[in-house]
Protein backbone atom coordinates (compact mmCIF):
# COMPACT_ATOMS: atom_id res chain seq x y z
CA UNK A 1 0.00 0.00 0.00
CA UNK A 2 2.95 2.31 0.51
CA UNK A 3 3.61 2.62 -3.23
CA UNK A 4 -0.09 3.25 -3.86
CA UNK A 5 -0.16 6.01 -1.26
CA UNK A 6 2.87 7.63 -2.87
CA UNK A 7 1.18 7.60 -6.28
CA UNK A 8 -1.95 9.14 -4.83
CA UNK A 9 0.11 11.87 -3.20
CA UNK A 10 1.84 12.61 -6.50
CA UNK A 11 -1.54 12.84 -8.23
CA UNK A 12 -2.75 15.36 -5.69
CA UNK A 13 0.38 17.46 -6.07
CA UNK A 14 0.12 17.44 -9.86
CA UNK A 15 -3.40 18.83 -9.67
CA UNK A 16 -2.45 21.73 -7.43
CA UNK A 17 -4.61 24.81 -8.01
CA UNK A 18 -3.51 27.25 -10.68
CA UNK A 19 -4.93 30.52 -11.96
CA UNK A 20 -4.25 34.26 -11.76
CA UNK A 21 -2.58 35.22 -8.51
CA UNK A 22 -4.65 37.53 -6.31
CA UNK A 23 -3.25 40.28 -4.11
CA UNK A 24 -5.13 39.56 -0.88
CA UNK A 25 -4.03 42.87 0.58
CA UNK A 26 -6.10 44.69 -2.04
CA UNK A 27 -9.34 43.58 -0.35
CA UNK A 28 -10.84 44.57 2.98
CA UNK A 29 -11.17 41.86 5.63
CA UNK A 30 -14.18 43.33 7.46
CA UNK A 31 -16.07 42.86 9.70
CA UNK A 32 -19.22 44.40 8.16
CA UNK A 33 -22.14 44.32 10.61
CA UNK A 34 -25.71 43.64 9.48
CA UNK A 35 -28.79 43.06 11.61
CA UNK A 36 -30.30 39.60 12.07
CA UNK A 37 -33.50 39.01 10.10
CA UNK A 38 -36.16 36.70 11.57
CA UNK A 39 -38.37 36.83 8.49
CA UNK A 40 -36.70 36.85 5.08
CA UNK A 41 -39.83 38.54 3.77
CA UNK A 42 -38.44 41.75 5.27
CA UNK A 43 -35.51 41.73 2.85
CA UNK A 44 -35.58 44.45 0.21
CA UNK A 45 -37.11 43.61 -3.16
CA UNK A 46 -33.67 44.05 -4.72
CA UNK A 47 -32.16 41.45 -2.38
CA UNK A 48 -35.03 39.04 -2.94
CA UNK A 49 -34.66 39.35 -6.69
CA UNK A 50 -30.91 38.76 -6.52
CA UNK A 51 -31.01 35.68 -4.32
CA UNK A 52 -33.85 34.00 -6.23
CA UNK A 53 -31.53 34.01 -9.25
CA UNK A 54 -29.31 31.54 -7.39
CA UNK A 55 -32.14 29.39 -6.09
CA UNK A 56 -32.73 31.03 -2.71
CA UNK A 57 -36.41 31.55 -1.90
CA UNK A 58 -37.05 34.38 0.59
CA UNK A 59 -40.45 32.83 1.32
CA UNK A 60 -38.67 29.57 2.31
CA UNK A 61 -41.35 27.68 0.40
CA UNK A 62 -40.47 24.00 -0.02
CA UNK A 63 -37.26 24.39 1.96
CA UNK A 64 -36.05 22.33 4.94
CA UNK A 65 -33.85 25.09 6.30
CA UNK A 66 -32.09 28.33 5.44
CA UNK A 67 -28.71 29.97 6.00
CA UNK A 68 -28.10 33.52 4.77
CA UNK A 69 -24.90 35.48 5.23
CA UNK A 70 -24.51 39.06 4.04
CA UNK A 71 -20.88 40.15 3.77
CA UNK A 72 -19.38 38.95 7.07
CA UNK A 73 -22.61 38.73 9.09
CA UNK A 74 -25.04 35.83 9.51
CA UNK A 75 -28.47 37.43 9.13
CA UNK A 76 -30.62 34.27 9.14
CA UNK A 77 -30.11 30.63 10.08
CA UNK A 78 -32.81 28.08 10.87
CA UNK A 79 -33.94 24.51 10.39
CA UNK A 80 -37.53 23.81 9.35
CA UNK A 81 -37.41 20.02 9.59
CA UNK A 82 -36.70 17.64 12.44
CA UNK A 83 -33.42 15.82 11.99
CA UNK A 84 -31.82 18.65 9.99
CA UNK A 85 -29.40 21.05 11.69
CA UNK A 86 -28.41 24.43 10.22
CA UNK A 87 -25.94 26.53 12.22
CA UNK A 88 -23.31 29.24 11.64
CA UNK A 89 -19.96 27.50 11.87
CA UNK A 90 -18.63 29.74 14.64
CA UNK A 91 -21.65 28.85 16.77
CA UNK A 92 -21.35 25.16 15.88
CA UNK A 93 -17.67 25.07 16.90
CA UNK A 94 -18.63 26.35 20.35
CA UNK A 95 -21.64 24.04 20.71
CA UNK A 96 -20.25 20.78 19.31
CA UNK A 97 -16.90 19.52 20.56
CA UNK A 98 -17.00 16.74 17.95
CA UNK A 99 -16.84 19.25 15.11
CA UNK A 100 -13.08 19.39 15.53
CA UNK A 101 -12.99 15.90 13.94
CA UNK A 102 -14.30 17.46 10.71
CA UNK A 103 -12.92 20.99 10.63
CA UNK A 104 -10.05 21.34 8.10
CA UNK A 105 -9.72 17.56 7.77
CA UNK A 106 -10.35 17.37 4.01
CA UNK A 107 -9.15 20.83 3.00
CA UNK A 108 -6.05 21.62 5.09
CA UNK A 109 -5.44 25.18 6.20
CA UNK A 110 -2.13 25.27 4.32
CA UNK A 111 -3.53 24.07 0.97
CA UNK A 112 -2.77 27.51 -0.48
CA UNK A 113 -2.82 31.15 0.55
CA UNK A 114 -6.58 31.35 -0.03
CA UNK A 115 -7.40 28.59 2.45
CA UNK A 116 -4.97 30.15 4.91
CA UNK A 117 -6.72 33.52 4.55
CA UNK A 118 -10.16 31.92 4.95
CA UNK A 119 -8.98 30.31 8.18
CA UNK A 120 -7.15 33.29 9.66
CA UNK A 121 -9.82 35.84 8.71
CA UNK A 122 -12.83 33.54 9.11
CA UNK A 123 -16.05 35.55 9.00
CA UNK A 124 -18.41 32.60 9.28
CA UNK A 125 -20.00 29.95 7.10
CA UNK A 126 -22.42 27.15 7.84
CA UNK A 127 -22.71 23.67 9.24
CA UNK A 128 -25.55 21.63 7.74
CA UNK A 129 -26.10 18.16 9.18
CA UNK A 130 -28.64 15.41 8.60
CA UNK A 131 -28.83 13.14 11.65
CA UNK A 132 -28.67 9.35 11.11
CA UNK A 133 -31.62 8.01 9.14
CA UNK A 134 -33.23 11.40 8.46
CA UNK A 135 -34.33 12.37 4.97
CA UNK A 136 -34.94 15.91 3.78
CA UNK A 137 -38.44 16.47 2.47
CA UNK A 138 -37.27 19.64 0.73
CA UNK A 139 -33.76 21.03 0.05
CA UNK A 140 -31.88 23.12 2.59
CA UNK A 141 -30.88 26.48 1.09
CA UNK A 142 -27.78 28.49 1.91
CA UNK A 143 -26.76 31.87 0.50
CA UNK A 144 -23.50 33.81 0.67
CA UNK A 145 -24.32 37.36 -0.38
CA UNK A 146 -21.77 40.11 -0.96
CA UNK A 147 -22.86 43.75 -0.70
CA UNK A 148 -19.79 45.77 0.34
CA UNK A 149 -17.47 46.98 -2.40
CA UNK A 150 -13.91 45.64 -2.26
CA UNK A 151 -14.60 43.16 0.55
CA UNK A 152 -13.05 39.73 0.94
CA UNK A 153 -15.75 37.33 2.16
CA UNK A 154 -13.98 34.45 3.96
CA UNK A 155 -16.12 31.42 4.85
CA UNK A 156 -15.83 27.79 5.90
CA UNK A 157 -18.70 25.34 5.41
CA UNK A 158 -19.17 21.77 6.63
CA UNK A 159 -21.94 19.47 5.41
CA UNK A 160 -22.51 16.09 7.04
CA UNK A 161 -24.90 13.40 5.88
CA UNK A 162 -24.88 10.89 8.71
CA UNK A 163 -25.38 7.15 8.21
CA UNK A 164 -28.50 6.26 6.24
CA UNK A 165 -29.57 9.90 5.79
CA UNK A 166 -30.58 11.78 2.67
CA UNK A 167 -29.72 15.46 2.34
CA UNK A 168 -30.24 17.93 -0.50
CA UNK A 169 -28.62 21.37 -0.40
CA UNK A 170 -28.92 24.40 -2.69
CA UNK A 171 -26.14 26.95 -2.22
CA UNK A 172 -26.38 30.28 -3.98
CA UNK A 173 -23.56 32.82 -4.13
CA UNK A 174 -24.51 36.30 -5.34
CA UNK A 175 -23.59 39.97 -5.13
CA UNK A 176 -25.65 43.15 -4.88
CA UNK A 177 -26.49 44.86 -8.21
CA UNK A 178 -24.34 47.90 -7.43
CA UNK A 179 -21.25 45.88 -6.46
CA UNK A 180 -18.44 45.71 -9.01
CA UNK A 181 -15.40 44.36 -7.22
CA UNK A 182 -14.86 41.83 -4.44
CA UNK A 183 -13.25 38.56 -3.39
CA UNK A 184 -14.89 35.34 -2.20
CA UNK A 185 -12.83 32.67 -0.45
CA UNK A 186 -14.82 29.61 0.53
CA UNK A 187 -13.81 26.27 2.04
CA UNK A 188 -16.42 23.51 1.96
CA UNK A 189 -15.98 20.01 3.39
CA UNK A 190 -18.49 17.21 2.75
CA UNK A 191 -18.83 14.02 4.77
CA UNK A 192 -21.11 11.32 3.37
CA UNK A 193 -21.43 8.45 5.82
CA UNK A 194 -22.37 4.82 5.20
CA UNK A 195 -25.44 4.43 2.92
CA UNK A 196 -26.09 8.18 2.97
CA UNK A 197 -27.03 10.38 -0.01
CA UNK A 198 -25.95 13.99 -0.45
CA UNK A 199 -26.90 16.20 -3.39
CA UNK A 200 -25.23 19.60 -3.44
CA UNK A 201 -26.10 22.23 -6.05
CA UNK A 202 -24.09 25.46 -6.17
CA UNK A 203 -25.20 28.37 -8.36
CA UNK A 204 -22.91 31.40 -8.80
CA UNK A 205 -24.09 34.84 -9.91
CA UNK A 206 -21.33 37.30 -9.12
CA UNK A 207 -20.35 40.80 -10.23
CA UNK A 208 -18.23 41.28 -13.35
CA UNK A 209 -15.05 42.12 -11.39
CA UNK A 210 -15.41 39.41 -8.73
CA UNK A 211 -12.49 37.11 -7.93
CA UNK A 212 -13.65 33.72 -6.62
CA UNK A 213 -11.58 30.93 -5.07
CA UNK A 214 -13.69 28.04 -3.70
CA UNK A 215 -11.85 25.06 -2.21
CA UNK A 216 -13.80 21.89 -1.47
CA UNK A 217 -13.44 18.16 -0.87
CA UNK A 218 -15.73 15.25 -0.03
CA UNK A 219 -15.27 11.92 1.74
CA UNK A 220 -17.76 9.20 0.80
CA UNK A 221 -18.05 6.02 2.85
CA UNK A 222 -19.45 2.59 2.04
CA UNK A 223 -22.62 2.69 -0.06
CA UNK A 224 -22.68 6.49 0.00
CA UNK A 225 -23.67 8.73 -2.90
CA UNK A 226 -22.38 12.26 -3.49
CA UNK A 227 -23.77 14.40 -6.33
CA UNK A 228 -22.05 17.73 -6.84
CA UNK A 229 -23.67 20.20 -9.28
CA UNK A 230 -21.87 23.44 -10.13
CA UNK A 231 -23.47 26.18 -12.25
CA UNK A 232 -21.82 29.46 -13.24
CA UNK A 233 -23.37 31.16 -16.25
CA UNK A 234 -23.05 34.85 -15.39
CA UNK A 235 -20.09 37.25 -15.82
CA UNK A 236 -17.28 36.95 -13.29
CA UNK A 237 -13.72 38.23 -13.54
CA UNK A 238 -11.94 35.08 -12.38
CA UNK A 239 -12.97 31.80 -10.83
CA UNK A 240 -10.66 28.91 -10.06
CA UNK A 241 -11.86 25.74 -8.36
CA UNK A 242 -10.91 22.08 -8.42
CA UNK A 243 -13.14 20.10 -6.03
CA UNK A 244 -12.09 16.61 -4.96
CA UNK A 245 -13.97 13.54 -3.81
CA UNK A 246 -12.45 10.56 -2.03
CA UNK A 247 -14.43 7.33 -2.39
CA UNK A 248 -13.12 5.39 0.57
CA UNK A 249 -15.86 2.80 1.18
CA UNK A 250 -16.99 -0.19 -0.85
CA UNK A 251 -19.61 0.78 -3.43
CA UNK A 252 -19.28 4.53 -2.85
CA UNK A 253 -20.37 6.72 -5.79
CA UNK A 254 -19.58 10.33 -6.79
CA UNK A 255 -20.99 12.31 -9.70
CA UNK A 256 -19.86 15.80 -10.70
CA UNK A 257 -21.96 17.87 -13.11
CA UNK A 258 -20.81 21.32 -14.29
CA UNK A 259 -22.50 23.97 -16.45
CA UNK A 260 -20.38 26.99 -17.46
CA UNK A 261 -20.91 30.07 -19.60
CA UNK A 262 -18.01 32.48 -19.91
CA UNK A 263 -18.67 36.09 -20.95
CA UNK A 264 -16.15 38.60 -22.38
CA UNK A 265 -13.49 39.31 -19.77
CA UNK A 266 -14.28 36.20 -17.72
CA UNK A 267 -11.62 33.64 -16.85
CA UNK A 268 -12.92 30.28 -15.60
CA UNK A 269 -10.63 27.45 -14.49
CA UNK A 270 -13.00 24.78 -13.22
CA UNK A 271 -12.21 21.15 -12.57
CA UNK A 272 -13.01 18.07 -10.57
CA UNK A 273 -11.02 15.13 -9.18
CA UNK A 274 -12.37 11.84 -7.95
CA UNK A 275 -10.14 9.32 -6.17
CA UNK A 276 -11.57 5.80 -6.39
CA UNK A 277 -9.97 4.24 -3.33
CA UNK A 278 -12.58 1.68 -2.22
CA UNK A 279 -13.64 -1.55 -3.88
CA UNK A 280 -16.51 -1.39 -6.38
CA UNK A 281 -16.56 2.41 -6.35
CA UNK A 282 -18.04 4.37 -9.26
CA UNK A 283 -17.48 7.91 -10.53
CA UNK A 284 -18.71 10.24 -13.25
CA UNK A 285 -17.67 13.75 -14.27
CA UNK A 286 -19.85 15.54 -16.85
CA UNK A 287 -19.27 19.13 -17.95
CA UNK A 288 -20.83 21.49 -20.48
CA UNK A 289 -18.97 24.73 -21.25
CA UNK A 290 -19.94 27.63 -23.50
CA UNK A 291 -17.58 30.45 -24.36
CA UNK A 292 -19.57 33.57 -25.16
CA UNK A 293 -16.39 35.62 -25.46
CA UNK A 294 -14.50 34.53 -22.32
CA UNK A 295 -11.90 31.88 -21.57
CA UNK A 296 -12.58 28.49 -19.99
CA UNK A 297 -10.35 25.69 -18.76
CA UNK A 298 -12.48 22.60 -18.09
CA UNK A 299 -10.63 19.94 -16.13
CA UNK A 300 -11.49 16.45 -15.03
CA UNK A 301 -9.36 13.82 -13.34
CA UNK A 302 -10.31 10.27 -12.38
CA UNK A 303 -7.83 8.30 -10.29
CA UNK A 304 -8.44 4.55 -10.05
CA UNK A 305 -6.48 3.06 -7.16
CA UNK A 306 -7.97 -0.43 -6.73
CA UNK A 307 -9.10 -3.14 -9.19
CA UNK A 308 -12.72 -3.26 -10.31
CA UNK A 309 -13.56 0.42 -10.14
CA UNK A 310 -15.53 2.09 -12.95
CA UNK A 311 -15.46 5.74 -13.98
CA UNK A 312 -16.32 7.97 -16.93
CA UNK A 313 -15.48 11.56 -17.83
CA UNK A 314 -17.23 13.66 -20.47
CA UNK A 315 -16.39 17.25 -21.40
CA UNK A 316 -18.13 19.13 -24.21
CA UNK A 317 -17.46 22.75 -25.17
CA UNK A 318 -19.23 25.17 -27.48
CA UNK A 319 -17.73 28.43 -28.75
CA UNK A 320 -20.40 31.01 -29.64
CA UNK A 321 -18.77 34.43 -29.88
CA UNK A 322 -15.03 34.10 -29.62
CA UNK A 323 -13.06 33.34 -26.49
CA UNK A 324 -11.49 29.95 -25.87
CA UNK A 325 -12.15 26.58 -24.27
CA UNK A 326 -9.41 24.22 -23.15
CA UNK A 327 -10.58 20.76 -22.12
CA UNK A 328 -8.17 18.72 -19.98
CA UNK A 329 -9.56 15.24 -19.28
CA UNK A 330 -7.27 12.88 -17.35
CA UNK A 331 -7.50 9.23 -16.42
CA UNK A 332 -5.02 7.73 -13.98
CA UNK A 333 -5.10 3.98 -13.54
CA UNK A 334 -2.75 2.89 -10.77
CA UNK A 335 -3.42 -0.84 -10.73
CA UNK A 336 -4.60 -3.61 -13.02
CA UNK A 337 -8.35 -4.08 -13.46
CA UNK A 338 -9.62 -0.49 -13.49
CA UNK A 339 -12.27 0.48 -16.06
CA UNK A 340 -12.19 4.18 -16.95
CA UNK A 341 -13.11 6.14 -20.06
CA UNK A 342 -13.36 9.72 -21.28
CA UNK A 343 -14.55 11.79 -24.21
CA UNK A 344 -13.99 15.45 -24.96
CA UNK A 345 -15.12 17.74 -27.76
CA UNK A 346 -14.94 21.48 -28.44
CA UNK A 347 -16.66 23.07 -31.44
CA UNK A 348 -19.24 25.50 -32.71
CA UNK A 349 -22.93 25.30 -33.56
CA UNK A 350 -23.38 23.52 -36.88
CA UNK A 351 -24.88 25.82 -39.51
CA UNK A 352 -27.10 23.04 -40.85
CA UNK A 353 -28.72 22.70 -37.42
CA UNK A 354 -29.59 26.42 -37.42
CA UNK A 355 -30.88 26.26 -40.99
CA UNK A 356 -33.06 23.26 -40.17
CA UNK A 357 -34.68 25.00 -37.21
CA UNK A 358 -35.15 28.17 -39.27
CA UNK A 359 -36.93 26.08 -41.88
CA UNK A 360 -39.34 25.07 -39.14
CA UNK A 361 -40.30 28.71 -38.55
CA UNK A 362 -37.74 29.89 -35.96
CA UNK A 363 -35.64 33.02 -36.34
CA UNK A 364 -31.85 32.65 -36.32
CA UNK A 365 -31.67 33.86 -32.69
CA UNK A 366 -34.46 31.50 -31.66
CA UNK A 367 -32.75 28.60 -33.42
CA UNK A 368 -29.44 29.37 -31.72
CA UNK A 369 -31.14 29.68 -28.33
CA UNK A 370 -32.87 26.31 -28.82
CA UNK A 371 -29.55 24.61 -29.62
CA UNK A 372 -27.81 26.24 -26.66
CA UNK A 373 -30.62 25.22 -24.32
CA UNK A 374 -30.37 21.64 -25.50
CA UNK A 375 -26.58 21.68 -25.13
CA UNK A 376 -26.86 22.78 -21.49
CA UNK A 377 -29.55 20.23 -20.70
CA UNK A 378 -27.81 17.55 -18.65
CA UNK A 379 -29.69 14.60 -17.21
CA UNK A 380 -28.74 14.41 -13.54
CA UNK A 381 -30.16 11.19 -12.07
CA UNK A 382 -31.51 11.13 -8.57
CA UNK A 383 -32.06 14.83 -7.86
CA UNK A 384 -35.41 15.96 -6.44
CA UNK A 385 -37.79 18.09 -8.53
CA UNK A 386 -36.99 21.25 -6.54
CA UNK A 387 -33.29 21.06 -7.47
CA UNK A 388 -34.08 20.27 -11.09
CA UNK A 389 -36.34 23.33 -11.22
CA UNK A 390 -33.55 25.61 -9.94
CA UNK A 391 -31.09 24.25 -12.50
CA UNK A 392 -33.63 24.74 -15.29
CA UNK A 393 -34.24 28.29 -14.05
CA UNK A 394 -30.51 29.08 -14.19
CA UNK A 395 -30.20 27.65 -17.70
CA UNK A 396 -33.23 29.60 -18.90
CA UNK A 397 -31.90 32.89 -17.49
CA UNK A 398 -28.47 32.31 -19.01
CA UNK A 399 -30.09 31.57 -22.35
CA UNK A 400 -31.87 34.96 -22.24
CA UNK A 401 -28.68 36.79 -21.27
CA UNK A 402 -26.64 35.31 -24.12
CA UNK A 403 -29.24 36.03 -26.73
Amino acid sequence: MRNLDEKASQAKEKKAAIGPDIDLGAYEAGPVPHSYVKDLGSLSETEKNRIIQVGIDAGETDRSGTYLQKDTSVIHACSRQKGIEVLPIKEAIKEYDWLKDYYCKLVPVDTDKYTARAHLELHNGYVIRAVPGSKTIYPVQACLYLESEGLSQDVHNIIIAEEGSELHVITGCASAPHLRRGLHLGITEFFVKKDARLTYTMIHDWAEEMMVRPRSAARVEEGGLFINNYICMKPVRSIQTDPAAYLVGRGAVARFYTLLVSSPGSEMDVGGRIFLEGEETRAEIISRAISNGGNIIARGDLIGQVPGVKAHLECRGLILNGGSIRAIPELEGMVDGVEMSHEAAVGKIAQDEILYLMSRGLSEDEATATIVRGFLSVDIPGIPPQLKAEIDRAVEQSDKDMM
